[in-house]
């Protein structure tokens, strides 16, 4: 059979190979060598390694590797047009940026090797930085970056980039050298609603600092200014030096499309994708359970206080360990839709919000107006939190207050009010609805 194959790594050690066929099926098949290494584990609970190691085709595949690229048409449209690739599909798009993906994952040709682990950098000063940024909002409007430096894959739908820091300059990595950062720009104008977030990145950054006043772990992000470009900073989970910091690990995870062998396309449940039982069942076998089951509970809860409905399966993540070990990683990309609720023209009004998974009792509740405390607790308790939902959601609720001020004191003064005003106050009055029962 006619194959197209790209070679599967993990911090320089050969995982496996994916496959097309000229009727586009996909394949994968683990390297023997792969099951005798220190570093084993499948690269997804998908896909998982077993004795007979026939190799895997269909579905779980391609859905494993488009999964690794970002979500918009238009920016796989982009990365289509730069390389001058026949078509957009996973397979075209990721040999060109498979190199530096989300977790481990590094795609290379089949007789191509990565380079050796060492950190190399070219670095760059804020106004490069600042050009860069210009680039990916504008390609074609800089031919500053070389077509080695672009070749990295983000997950998700808003514009980014990522980039190496390391003993305190900011570099484009060079060979097998990581990124370390992911640096967001603001979304504009996004959905079928035609909102203006222009102020995403202030909201992300403001929902993750309630979320770790609430006790959730959270990506740490900072914002940042370079030039004229306004940007969030998110310090990748997914890497971390070496011991001996002679270079940096990629550590294997994959989100719950990933895990669950969902296409990116069924990332919401009403669409077909995992829901909270489907995501709490998976974690009952993490290295860590009781604590993942219940901060993904607190998560959803979480989302309820801040009206953040794109809480789907993307957007959640396992780190994958050694033997198969795995356990949730931090929370990541959360939005609050208070600064866009309204009965205005570029406004969501909010018998519209609908939540990405649905607090489900009898009944699915997806309308982020109509959810009220009962459906949470009745949804914990058949999630198998049984009795402990109630007061997981009492113990959270009652640190709200203190939270907010805390939150509070900590922004500055330029920080725009449109963002932190309607996000502190709708959090306030749905915390009141769920001390109050």
């Amino acid at each position: 059979m006619n194959m197209r194959s790209l070679s599967v790594w993990q911090n320089g050690i050969r995982v496996g190979t994916w496959s097309v066929s000229l009727s586009s099926e996909n394949f994968f098949s683990y390297d023997e060598a792969w099951f005798s290494s220190p570093q084993s584990r499948p690269i997804s609970l998908s896909l998982p390694l077993t004795g007979a190691n026939d190799p895997y085709r269909g579905e779980p595949v391609r859905s494993f590797f488009d999964n690794l690229l970002p979500d918009s048409e238009s920016i796989r449209g982009r990365i289509k047009s730069r390389y001058r690739l026949r078509s957009d599909a996973p397979f075209d798009l990721l040999s060109q940026v498979g190199r530096d993906c989300v977790g481990a994952i590094q795609l290379l040709p089949s007789d191509e090797q990565p380079a050796p682990a060492r950190i190399e950098g070219k670095p760059l000063d804020e106004s490069a930085v600042a050009t860069i940024l210009r680039s990916v909002i504008n390609p074609g409007s800089s031919n500053t970056r070389d077509d080695e430096d672009f070749r990295l894959s983000l997950a998700g739908a808003q514009e980014k980039t990522a980039l190496l820091f390391h003993d305190g300059e900011w570099h484009i990595p060079i060979g097998a050298t990581p990124s370390t950062h992911i640096i967001k720009l603001p979304m504009g104008t996004f959905g079928p609603f035609g909102v203006n977030l222009d102020t995403s990145i202030e909201n992300e950054w403001l929902c993750s600092l309630i979320a770790k006043e609430l006790g959730l772990r959270t990506a740490h992000s900072t914002l940042h200014r370079f030039e004229d470009q306004r940007v969030l900073i998110v310090e990748r989970f997914d890497r971390r030096y070496a011991p001996d910091r002679s270079h940096i690990l990629r550590l294997p995870q994959e989100d719950f499309c990933q895990a669950t062998g969902t296409s990116p396309a069924r990332k919401y449940e009403s669409d077909g994708g995992p829901t909270m039982a489907t995501i709490m069942n998976i974690l009952l076998g993490s290295s860590n359970a009781a604590e993942d089951r219940e901060h993904f509970y607190r998560s959803q809860i979480l989302f309820y206080l801040l009206a953040a409905p794109d809480g789907h399966a993307k957007n959640f993540s396992l780190f994958i360990e050694g033997g198969g070990r795995f356990r949730l990683t931090p929370l990541y990309d959360v939005i609050s839709a208070y600064p866009f609720l309204g009965k205005g023209s570029s406004q969501i009004a909010p018998q519209k919000l609908t939540m990405a998974m649905s607090f489900t009792t009898e009944d699915k509740h997806y309308k982020w107006n109509r959810i009220v405390p009962r459906h949470l607790i009745e949804a914990g308790r058949r999630l198998g939190l049984g009795s402990s939902a109630e007061s997981i959601i009492s113990t959270l609720a009652d640190k709200v207050p203190r939270a907010l001020e805390r939150v509070s004191s900590a922004l500055s003064a330029d920080f725009p009010t449109e963002v932190s005003h309607p996000i502190l106050e709708g959090v306030y009055r749905q915390h009141r609805r769920l001390a109050e029962g």
